[in-house]
């Protein structure tokens, strides 16, 4: 089964995994669609700055195509990248966005990992799911609902057994626990 891609290309309708690679731009090669872009971007700002953790995203969707996200940490600050393709009649044929963003560690005030665990057959516990937060000290930046005021931006990254599999489950949960160990601390 595959889906139509940026540019006219096939796209598996299952993603190749990335979490056995180690190093950033490995990992962006075996499992982003436009690696290139992503990694250029990046490179601008991390600039030889060392990649403590990282944790990529890809999914298909029905309306603009290919959504893409990596997110790096490296001690001091959260980059992200973002890719996506553009919908129809917003651009011409194989259009799509690039943006990135960057969020000094200093602004997370907190980081949330929430795990759903299931017993298996034989009574051992099986991670299905880990959905992680990074809250931040700025706003959203939607209209706030009057009823429940401002709302603290937030960083959101999650994966399943059936959206990354066992091996992005543990690597999201490692990104998070690093993100934890160096936010709050004095930078150098």
């Amino acid at each position: 089964m595959s889906r139509p891609a940026f540019g006219g290309g096939e796209l598996p309708a299952v993603f190749p995994d990335w979490s056995p690679y180690v190093d950033l731009d490995a990992a962006a090669r075996a499992y982003l669609r436009d690696p290139d872009v992503a990694l250029e971007a990046l490179g601008g700002v991390l600039a030889g700055a060392e990649v403590l953790a990282f944790t990529l995203e890809r999914f298909v969707n029905e309306v603009n195509g290919v959504w893409q996200e990596v997110a790096v940490c490296d001690g001091s600050r959260m980059v992200l990248w973002h890719g996506e393709d553009v919908p129809p009649g917003d651009g011409p044929v194989g259009s799509m966005t690039s943006s990135l963003r960057v969020v000094p560690l200093s602004t997370v005030t907190e980081v949330g990992c929430r795990r759903r665990l299931t017993r298996t057959a034989s009574g051992g516990i099986r991670v299905d799911s880990v959905d992680v937060y990074l809250l931040l000290s700025s706003q959203d930046e939607t209209q706030p609902d009057e009823q429940i005021g401002p709302r603290h931006d937030a960083l959101r990254f999650g994966k399943t057994l059936d959206d990354g599999g066992s091996g992005q489950i543990g690597r999201l949960e490692e990104f998070a626990r690093v993100v934890a160990s160096v936010v709050g601390r004095p930078l150098l």
